[in-house]
């Protein structure tokens, strides 16, 4: 992994620098500053001498500090020369001495080396235990930076422990930092450590993305630099690409044989060998110093052995009596040990299954969505052919089975987001009563459908602006209304909000959805939010639905930190109850402008679509003539790049993401190195593991979903034409 180039890497940001002063000239720091200057040469054998030469004027004028400095300095060397157990010894005697002295980034930086060498030796509890001991003190000293490099480091820790969740915004966080000389070698390894997570992910050409920025920031770093390019083999080998997995597998080698070299020359195994000798005579003639000390206490030493002997005496009588105690424990420490074995077998079988049953779902819903584009496009192009009388209510019946089945396709994806938990939270400012408002404007057709009356009650000591995720509280009230309305016959709907708690700016609001439609037996309410359950067949029957609404409902609250409940009687109604906390917003929020996009002149605008499926290339070019534009058609990604270079005169492009050949997104990165301006959609039927920002990141503009939602096509093709 390369955990000795990350010392390297953080050295200017996190060490410690020697302050002369006129009693020191000649002294220990000058033998300090002459360890800076060979070291700079590469002259590690001169280093050592004088990293000793310091320790013994510290010691014989028994200044602690400079003792301590010395030691931390001799620990660097031996770091650097990649002697880790020697290393290891002399900082935790650096480190003994910190701890009786005032708090100092000297202090502070010797446990970041200590935490670099137990990564070296892959022990990463006692590693994250100095790395979080150096935070602390950064933090007493506001040394914001260095607790920012250190933050790296435990993301390290994370990633070597199977926890990309905690590594990876520690990560996103070094990277969007702006770039800089001597950040950038930072940068690279954050960017680095991220691709190994994506490569984890099987996100290849995601993990390629980010490698090779990391790449490009590393130019002269030859370690790191050769960690990232065997990285990139690994991902072009994953993704089956074996020549470039291959060449850059040379590179590697290439690179590591170079640095091996340059390791040899710092120091020779014999120099080595005899500066350890001449240390360990050094120790030797201290020892002698220390006995002769030590006879004068003989006498106190002789009466603490006979007090320790008596001690010893009565700990063996204890250790007896607990010895058949041990042997129990351990016979059921063993049991133990054989049961956890067991579920966790048991218990990974289980998450198999789970990860089988979301790919199977997301699959098939994902493959479902391109027949079902061609269904709902043939007939919005046949419903604006002005069909006869007797053909209008066949389309508008297969319209409506169309928007039925997407529905239905939709909500096993959320359902499988949810449960995969690949499912962001925002944290927007939010007017909660105009938000509501224009929910119950929303279902007033609805409501009229079944004579009902759908009103809203807000408390008005709600605060006005709340931090919340409008989208999923969208979802949320849409799903229960819509139950609500949809059971509900000549009755009343109400959806009341009240202020259950508030404590300086942290709210808690209880929201009730009532109604006095048909109500849910008692016998059915334990399992109304199971998926695909609807209390019973004959109500699926009578009234429809795919039983998955209750189902995201219960998940999304649960998210949001919430638990709903019900009360209901069968032919007296249903009231669903449930307690959100959320954070009071800014007291003003700006005026968004809404745009009207259904003026803007699209006609005779030259649309590039790029699209392998014959009957999809039909039903997007008829749309699109329908609106007076122009439309070429691409079968790959391929030509598509190919006639970008030829000609700039087109205005939008149109991407499949799935293509024969290169994807769409490969398509859409190599148009960008070339052509920023042009606008470029991505077409796709999104599955469990696309999402909006990573095709964005590709370089796409926006994206479109299939099956497409006629006006929703429009709108998005004529916001990127502004």
């Amino acid at each position: 992994m390369g955990k000795f180039a990350l010392f390297l890497l953080f050295i200017p940001l996190l060490t410690f620098s020697h302050k002369k002063t006129s009693e020191s000239i000649d002294s220990t720091n000058y033998y300090l500053d002459l360890v800076k200057f060979y070291k700079r040469s590469d002259n590690y054998r001169n280093c050592l001498e004088y990293s000793q030469k310091a320790i013994e004027y510290a010691n014989k004028t028994n200044n602690q500090k400079s003792i301590a400095n010395s030691y931390s300095n001799l620990g660097s060397i031996y770091l650097e020369l990649k002697k880790i157990d020697d290393a290891i010894d002399v900082f935790v005697k650096s480190i003994a001495i910190y701890s009786t002295l005032p708090t100092s980034t000297e202090q502070a930086f010797t446990h970041y080396s200590l935490g670099i060498c137990y990564m070296e030796k892959n022990n990463f509890t006692m590693a994250e235990k100095n790395f979080n001991k150096a935070t602390i003190l950064y933090e007493k000293m506001k040394i914001s930076s260095a607790i920012e490099m250190l933050n790296l480091q435990k993301a390290i820790i994370y990633i070597e422990k199977k926890r990309d969740d905690l590594a990876q915004p520690l990560l996103e966080n070094v990277i969007i930092k702006k770039d800089t000389s001597d950040y950038n070698k930072i940068k690279s390894e954050a960017l680095y450590q991220i691709g190994r997570i994506e490569i984890e992910r099987k996100r290849y050409n995601l993990a390629k993305n980010y490698l090779f920025r990391a790449l490009a920031l590393s130019k002269n770093n030859l370690e790191q630099k050769s960690n990232i390019i065997l990285a990139i083999s690994q991902s072009f080998e994953k993704s089956m690409d074996i020549e470039k997995s291959h060449d850059y597998l040379k590179q590697y080698v290439i690179l590591k044989d170079s640095l091996s070299q340059i390791n040899n020359k710092k120091i020779g195994i014999e120099d080595f060998t005899a500066f350890k000798s001449s240390e360990r005579l050094k120790s030797i003639e201290q020892i002698d110093k220390e006995n002769k000390s030590q006879e004068k206490a003989s006498n106190f030493a002789k009466l603490i052995s006979i007090l320790a002997i008596a001690l010893i005496s009565i700990l063996s009588l204890l250790s007896l009596s607990l010895y058949k105690n041990n042997i129990l424990r351990t016979q059921s420490n063993t049991l133990l040990r054989e049961k956890n074995n067991e579920l966790y077998i048991a218990k990974e079988n289980a998450e198999k299954a789970t990860k089988a049953r979301s790919e199977f779902l997301s699959t098939v819903s994902h493959e479902l969505r391109t027949p079902l584009n061609a269904i709902n496009g043939i007939t919005h192009l046949l419903l604006e052919e002005q069909p006869k009388e007797s053909q209008l209510n066949y389309l508008n019946s297969l319209k409506f089975s169309g928007n039925y089945l997407l529905t239905f396709i939709n909500d096993i994806l959320e359902i499988n987001r949810i449960e995969s938990e690949n499912i962001p939270i925002e944290h927007i400012n939010c007017n909660l009563r105009t938000h509501l408002i224009n929910i119950q404007t929303s279902f007033k057709e609805i409501a009229l459908e079944n004579n009902n009356t759908f009103i809203i009650d807000i408390d008005s000591s709600i605060p006005e602006n709340i931090i919340c995720d409008p989208t999923k509280l969208s979802q949320i009230f849409i799903n229960l209304i819509n139950n609500s309305l949809k059971f509900t016959k000549n009755g009343n709907v109400k959806l009341i909000a009240r202020l259950e708690s508030i404590e300086d700016t942290k709210i808690q609001v209880l929201f009730k959805i009532s109604d006095n439609g048909i109500g849910i037996p008692d016998d059915k309410q334990a399992e109304i939010f199971d998926s695909f359950s609807q209390g019973s067949i004959e109500i699926n029957r009578k009234y429809g639905g795919t039983g998955l609404g209750l189902s995201i409902v219960k998940r999304l609250i649960e998210l949001l930190g919430g638990n709903i409940q019900l009360n209901s009687k069968v032919g007296l109604g249903t009231t669903f109850f449930f307690v959100l906390p959320f954070d009071v917003g800014d007291s003003e929020m700006p005026v968004q402008k809404v745009e009207s996009f259904e003026n803007i002149d699209i006609e005779n605008k030259r649309i590039v679509l790029v699209e392998d499926n014959k009957i999809n290339q039909m039903i997007t070019k008829k749309m699109l003539e329908n609106r007076g534009m122009n439309c070429k058609i691409l079968d790959n990604g391929e030509d598509c790049v190919t006639l970008m270079k030829k000609n700039n005169k087109f205005d939008l492009i149109l991407m499949d993401v799935h293509l024969p050949g290169i994807n769409g997104t490969i398509a859409t990165q190599q148009i960008r190195e070339f052509n920023t301006k042009i606008p470029i959609i991505a077409l796709t039927a999104i599955s469990l593991n696309e999402n909006r920002e990573m095709l964005l990141s590709f370089g796409m503009n926006d994206v479109i979903t299939k099956p497409f939602e006629p006006e929703k096509f429009y709108k998005i093709i004529a916001e990127n034409l502004i």
